[in-house]
């Protein structure tokens, strides 16, 4: 497997230095070092492109407004000097971020999660190319069972169990949603996001952003807009949900 990647930053030495790190990941693969997103957009016309590590601030396009261009976009990952974009770039569905300067090891970190959304990927193209349905009357093939402690689960040509307690937020990605659990693999299968928020319990689940369902019992923390499950788990609170959200905090709080 090897996954092809662009890195882009206008800065000489950031960018050989990404590009320095991505080859020492044996599974991903360097198309191309760019100097910005102009040099980027060449690339991908005639590339196929797997992931995207991007640096932000940058003359003329950014890198944030350069991925919001993108019709299909591929795995991104955000590099900035600037912790301040880092809910800006969660809002892009990057998936991680990193803060200047980063060692080969939190660069490494990025890459496995990379890796592991590649891999989602691949595994629903798979389910999409046996033909399975994305017709609501269908969707119900998914997932069943959410009324019991366990829910048996549709991910490929696999049935996998997965004990509803251990559940910490469900995300969203166009007609798949992504379930992470706390002692099991991210499991990606056909489901749409509503119809999972009509079916799972309301007094243990609750919608808190456009693309994910969390597990209240699993919040172990929320800094700012974003709700934390442990050290390498958090989602934002999208703004139509805060006052739901903030009403179940309210109930616990110490007075």
């Amino acid at each position: 497997m090897k996954i092809r990647c662009i890195v882009i930053d206008d800065e000489p030495l950031a960018l050989q230095q990404m590009a320095m790190y991505v080859g020492k990941i044996p599974y991903l693969e360097l198309v191309k070092a760019c100097t910005g997103p102009t040099e980027a957009m060449e690339v991908m016309a005639t590339e196929k492109i797997d992931a995207i590590f991007t640096d932000i601030e940058m003359p003329d396009i950014n890198g944030m407004e350069y991925i919001r261009s993108l019709k299909e976009k591929p795995i991104i990952v955000f590099v900035t000097a600037y912790s301040d974009f880092a809910v800006q770039g969660f809002q892009v569905d990057a998936t991680d971020y990193l803060l200047k300067p980063f060692s080969l090891t939190d660069f490494m970190r990025s890459a496995e999660k990379v890796k592991q959304q590649y891999e989602l990927r691949n595994a629903a193209l798979q389910q999409k190319d046996k033909g399975e349905s994305t017709d609501s009357a269908e969707e119900g093939r998914g997932i069943s069972g959410w009324d019991s402690e366990y829910v048996f689960v549709r991910a490929d040509s696999r049935t996998i169990r997965l004990k509803m307690s251990d559940i910490q937020y469900i995300e969203s990605r166009r007609e798949y949603v992504v379930i992470f659990s706390e002692n099991s693999k991210p499991v990606m299968t056909l489901f749409s996001l509503k119809t999972i928020e009509e079916r799972l319990p309301k007094d243990t689940f609750m919608r808190v952003h456009r693309s994910f369902i969390v597990n209240l019992s699993k919040i172990t923390e929320v800094v700012q807009n974003r709700i934390v499950f442990n050290k390498e788990a958090s989602v934002p609170i999208g703004d139509q949900y805060k006052k739901d959200f903030q009403s179940f905090l309210n109930q616990f709080f110490l007075k």
